[in-house]
């Protein structure tokens, strides 16, 4: 079974309306309100229609690209799932070390019927892998299926858990952006003055390296090769600090576009959007031959 969070929610809630609808349609027992309840249900259809096959769409035209040479903006990207400097989250319920968890606590009631008690999520981040470099993967705001669900019954309680370990293989498709070297703001020619000036403060160590001649001074020859080695140094420094300062991010996408994270292929993950998007099309078209006959019957 897999299992999607905040926008996912939206196609449960679709069905259970349009379930609901059929209910009152048949409670209310009139054309009236037959045409009413199937005219919803076509609305409702065709809202959902367009939410899936979009879905669809976007993991199927969406080429997959390498952390190292993905482009900034909208991108999709494969690889395997890793803890954030190497701290699992851990889940409340079961206690096991994982990336990302999702509960549901249900308690048993006098009716012998079970109620929810209590749910969670968590919204730690975690890193994505694919071996040309990681990514930091926000999970704030994603659509997250995944296909790994636990079911237990503790007593009178009975708990649903969903997770994504490490190492699973991660999708990801969402806003890509790197923040790092391209936000640098490194200034060469000020940090090379200012290395020069901290080793004028060691005079003695300053000789000691650039007084070829042996005279005790430096010359305007020597005090150029110590600007030389001084801008080498910088240079060195600030390659340094582009490699260590870059960060590669996926986040949700400013312009509403979907954002979803899973354990599944994106194979299998388009297919099923394609099959959720044809069933709400044939229910459409059913609700409005249900539509015009409650219509006709109505005139």
């Amino acid at each position: 079974m897999l299992v999607g969070l905040r926008r996912e929610y939206g196609r449960f809630i679709t069905s259970g309306s349009q379930l609901l609808l059929v209910l009152v349609g048949a409670r209310i027992g009139t054309p009236t309100g037959w045409a009413v309840s199937t005219g919803l249900i076509a609305t409702i259809s065709m809202a959902a229609w367009v939410s899936t096959y979009r879905r669809a769409r976007s993991i199927d035209d969406t080429p997959t690209s390498k952390v190292a040479s993905a482009a900034q903006g909208y991108v999709e990207l494969c690889g395997r799932g890793h803890a954030l400097d190497g701290l699992p989250v851990v889940s409340p319920v079961s206690q096991f070390p994982c990336l990302w968890y999702r509960f549901i606590t249900e308690r048993r009631d006098s009716d012998n019927k079970w109620r929810r008690d209590s749910s969670g999520q968590s919204d730690a981040s975690f890193i994505l892998d694919d071996g040309s470099g990681q990514c930091l993967i926000d999970t704030d705001g994603a659509e997250i299926l995944v296909s790994r669900k636990e079911t237990w019954t503790q007593g009178e309680y009975r708990h649903t858990e969903w997770r994504l370990i490490d190492n699973d293989p991660i999708y990801a498709l969402g806003q890509f952006f790197t923040q790092g070297s391209v936000d640098l703001q490194l200034d060469r020619e000020e940090d090379v003055k200012a290395l020069l000036v901290e080793w004028k403060k060691d005079a003695k160590e300053l000789i000691k390296r650039f007084d070829l001649d042996g005279n005790g001074e430096l010359d305007l020859r020597e005090w150029e090769l110590a600007r030389a080695q001084a801008r080498r140094e910088v240079e060195r420094m600030h390659n340094e600090q582009r490699q260590a300062g870059e960060l590669h991010t996926m986040r949700l996408p400013p312009d509403g576009r979907l954002y979803l994270i899973s354990n599944l292929p994106p194979d299998k993950l388009g297919r099923r959007y394609r099959l959720w998007s044809l069933a709400h099309l044939l229910i459409f078209f059913g609700a409005l031959a249900g539509l015009a006959v409650a219509l006709k019957s109505a005139a």
